[in-house]
């Protein structure tokens, strides 16, 4: 009975053009009381409004490399970096030293924190801060 009504609850949700389930109950509510209504005809735009926002880096090199640690990346943090990225452009140089740099950004994520690093143009490392960074001029 209850792979049955799985099924049926399945095929609602392909047939349906709700979003969810209240949605197509409150539309049956209004059509069985014979109220004409609209229903996602229009898209209302809006600012978001501006938030500064503050960012401590881990570590400064005496090069001027600034060095960020990291054991989990979170979602918060990978949008702190893309918005610093964007506004700061190469300005600064900010890298990270992960714990473990294969680690996948989401549990049903295929993309590591390595894999987002190269997609955003930031260096990386695992565990330690290598030498090469510390040797770096510029």
């Amino acid at each position: 009975m209850q792979k049955f009504h799985l099924r049926k609850l399945q095929q609602q949700q392909q047939t349906s053009k709700y979003r969810s389930g209240l949605e197509e109950r409150v539309a049956n509510q209004l059509s069985n009381l014979n109220v004409s209504f609209d229903y996602e005809t229009e898209v209302i735009t809006y600012t978001k409004p501006e938030e500064k926002g503050r960012y401590t880096p881990d570590f400064i090199l005496p090069n001027g490399i600034y060095v960020e640690t990291k054991g989990q990346f979170v979602t918060a943090d990978r949008k702190k970096h893309k918005l610093i990225r964007q506004q700061y452009g190469d300005k600064l140089d900010i890298r990270f030293v992960f714990s473990n740099p294969k680690a996948r950004i989401g549990k049903k994520s295929k993309t590591t924190y390595a894999d987002w690093c190269e997609r955003y143009g930031f260096k990386y490392a695992a565990k330690d801060i290598p030498q090469e960074w510390i040797q770096e001029r510029k």
